[in-house]
């Protein structure tokens, strides 16, 4: 294994980093005479009540440093990466992949592709097992890191290859079979391509899927986001109103099949196929405690149900006086769910006037219905000059994670100047939506 020294970033105040004397630019050599690969060999060594540091100083000079302290207790030392690696990057050239299909000039780390195992279990990202090694997978199964979220795609070796343009493809998912051994629990996505995964093809991965029951945890179906950025691309074409109709008749036909069997539905439909199809999501129960949330699974049902939980306490408790002229832009996707919340407030507080704009992303195509990949531009170009009251009511995914900045790096600042109108941020919950609404 290579040898990895480790620059710390960073002490805390008060931390028994601090009290040993450990100060940034300091170099973390090994815990317990083991060399650090990356922060999952650093916590696990760092478990016990005794320990041995070593680490050396900007001169050179190496301190190795007898530790006792409670069992798991950390240091307090941060380094430069989250990691203390190097990402990973995915060696893949999907047919589907949503980087390929960003317009150029946009900030570089939009165009990173990653695909890190480590980062499944920190931050719940989707890998395609392509990218990891025995080692790897050693690791894993040592640490017992789970749950691994894993793009599977297709169970069909052969197509797998092609769909990843990758002639390893097919043999990573072996790796699979080894984290369902090891009792790895894991969650599946299946990004589906028009014509190529769909129909039989899409019922034998679901199949074949269901063998991991209940290590895989469960598996969401989302179709393949497309742009307008596809020149030189695997030619793919969108799904229509009956192709949804078809997707999720299938996918609720094999949920029957499998909580009858094991109690649990497995596969899920991401909202989208819902709205595109024309129906209503489905009720809370068949999410399964909304494993799939993050992509996209059950986010309207939730939102819904959380806001009727909200409004209900509402009227129960002191008489809310409310009124005002305001407004709200968000994806197409939300849309009909986001007008249907404002006219229920505006039935109950005749004195509100709630305007909802859903907001065609001319940025990526119009095929782009999500809010999360909404930019400033098209904010500023679809609602300037419309009555946006006095305040106007921005989704919180709309922004760079923990910034005031749009996908194309326009500020909320920005936006309000150009529109005349304050800007508010909303979370993601029912109840954060009705404060909002009824804030003064």
């Amino acid at each position: 294994m290579q040898n990895r020294t480790h620059v710390i970033k960073r002490v805390l105040p008060g931390s028994i980093g601090e009290e040993l004397e450990i100060e940034a630019g300091d170099r973390l050599l090994s815990v317990n005479g083991s060399r650090i690969e990356d922060i999952f060999d650093y916590q696990y060594l760092l478990q016990d009540s005794y320990v041995e540091v070593l680490v050396e100083k900007p001169d050179g000079e190496q301190w190795l440093l007898e530790v006792e302290k409670e069992a798991d207790e950390d240091l307090g030392i941060e380094f430069g990466s989250g990691l203390m690696d190097d990402y990973k990057r995915c060696c893949n050239k999907c047919i589907f992949c949503f980087i390929d299909q960003m317009p150029p000039g946009m900030r570089e780390t939009l165009y990173f592709k990653d695909d890190d195992s480590r980062l499944s279990f920190l931050q719940g990202n989707y890998v395609t097992l392509t990218n990891m090694s025995d080692h790897d997978i050693d690791r894993i199964c040592r640490y017992r890191l789970s749950p691994i979220n894993i793009s599977f795609h297709t169970m069909n070796p052969e197509l797998r290859c092609k769909m990843l343009n990758n002639r390893f493809a097919g043999e990573a998912l072996k790796k699979a079979d080894r984290l369902y051994e090891a009792q790895i629990r894991m969650n599946g996505q299946i990004v589906l391509c028009r014509g190529i995964n769909d129909g039989e093809e899409l019922a034998y991965s679901i199949r074949r899927l269901a063998e991991y029951i209940p290590v895989l945890e469960s598996v969401s179906v989302v179709p393949a986001g497309l742009t307008r950025y596809r020149e030189g691309l695997y030619p793919l074409e969108p799904f229509t109103e009956e192709d949804a109709g078809k997707v999720i008749d299938m996918i609720e036909g094999f949920q029957r099949e499998y909580f009858s069997r094991y109690g649990c539905h497995f596969v899920h439909a991401s909202d989208e196929w819902y709205i595109l199809a024309g129906r209503e999501v489905p009720e809370e129960g068949r999410y399964d405690g909304y494993l799939q949330l993050e992509n996209g699974v059950g986010m309207l049902r939730l939102l819904t149900d959380e806001f009727d939980e909200a409004l209900t306490r509402r009227l129960a408790g002191e008489p809310v006086q409310a009124a005002g002229e305001l407004s709200i832009a968000t994806g197409q996707l939300a849309c009909p769910y986001i007008r249907r919340m404002a006219d229920r407030m505006t039935e109950i507080w005749p004195g509100l006037r709630i305007h909802v704009y859903p907001i065609v992303n001319r940025f990526f195509g119009e095929s782009i219905t999500v809010s999360g990949l909404l930019t400033g531009q098209d904010l500023l170009a679809q609602l300037k000059g419309r009555p946006l009251g006095s305040r106007l009511l921005l989704p919180e995914n709309i922004l760079r994670s923990g910034e005031d900045v749009f996908l194309d790096d326009m500020r909320v600042k920005e936006l309000e100047k150009a529109l005349q109108v304050s800007v508010n941020i909303v979370k993601s919950s029912g109840n954060d939506f009705v404060d909002a609404i009824l804030e003064s």
